[in-house]
């Protein structure tokens, strides 16, 4: 039984007609090709090659092996090449989700990363409110969602991505962009422009003002963050916003502000239990975690890789 190694080796001298040729077009020693020629034969029990006019020509009895030689070497660069496409991501794609409140900032640097491991790997990437991821993963639009809630599902299952924090956000001139920390009363002296309270950060910034017993009231309401950014940057009064969403300082014009009390809040990635992720999905979700905890002010232990992974 040859090695592929050995098929290498027979392949080059019927290219080259030499052993000298054979080494230099595989980059190795004359000498070891001469040993492994001969312990090849020795091996078959068949000579391949006699020397003519120095040199090396197939015996008339290998000859109808060449043929089908020459064929595995073809097939073992087809498979080499088809290794190395799926190594760049060529001819795959990676379909995630996120709800806006990741996808805006924290998304793309970790899609960056992605891009620099598989340069040839398609992306298609979407943006879903809450409500939407479930159909987006059962319906097997993508494989994984990277969202802002949990909640309990007989398929999906949430891991946890990221903790961080609320931050109040002023025009950055405004006198309040003067200071580093405010308090849930000194917020409800000022215009708030608010995101709904049923949604998870909503929530979070209802309750603040709930423990602290102090009304307030919400001059506008928008759906997503990046809405709620500009109003503040427009001037239009303060507000409450996770610290993803104003990450890096992508949105001018805004003064980031501690709040004094808990706002601390959980992101998931969500994914189906019964399907194993890509190994590009593993690498889109490592990257987004290293970016969230590299601005969160929680900090998570390092995530392991999944069991049970593809390269799907």
């Amino acid at each position: 039984m040859l090695t592929l190694r050995q098929i290498e080796v027979i392949r080059a001298i019927m290219v080259t007609g030499s052993i000298a040729g054979a080494a230099r077009l595989l980059n190795v020693s004359a000498p070891g090709i001469s040993r492994l020629m001969k312990y090849s034969e020795d091996s078959l029990g068949v000579r391949l090659f006699d020397r003519r006019a120095g040199r090396y020509v197939p015996t008339p009895q290998a000859r109808n092996i060449f043929d089908l030689l020459d064929t595995v070497h073809r097939k073992i660069d087809d498979l080499q090449s088809a290794l190395g496409d799926l190594g760049r991501g060529k001819s795959q794609e990676l379909c995630i989700a996120s709800v806006p409140s990741i996808a805006n900032v924290m998304v793309p640097r970790a899609i960056a990363q992605v891009r620099d491991r598989y340069p040839d790997l398609g992306l298609d990437v979407n943006i879903v409110k809450i409500e939407e991821a479930i159909d987006y993963l059962l319906l097997g639009r993508g494989e994984l969602v990277a969202i802002s809630s949990r909640f309990d599902h007989p398929l999906i299952e949430f891991e946890l991505l990221a903790s961080g924090k609320l931050l109040c956000i002023v025009p950055e001139t405004s006198p309040l962009a003067m200071r580093e920390k405010i308090t849930p009363q000194e917020m409800s002296q000022y215009p708030l422009i608010g995101i709904n309270p049923k949604d998870p950060y909503g929530a979070i910034m209802a309750a603040m003002f709930t423990r602290s017993g102090i009304d307030y009231k919400m001059n506008v309401k928008a759906r997503f963050g990046t809405t709620v950014c500009s109003l503040v940057a427009a001037g239009l009064g303060i507000a409450i916003i996770d610290e993803f969403t104003v990450a890096h300082g992508v949105v001018r014009g805004l003064k980031r502000l501690e709040i004094d009390a808990d706002s601390i809040f959980h992101t998931y990635i969500a994914y189906r239990k019964d399907l194993p992720l890509s190994v590009y999905a593993e690498h889109f979700l490592d990257a987004l975690r290293r970016e969230m905890t590299s601005v969160s002010s929680i900090k998570l232990p390092t995530r392991k890789l999944r069991r049970g992974s593809s390269g799907r």
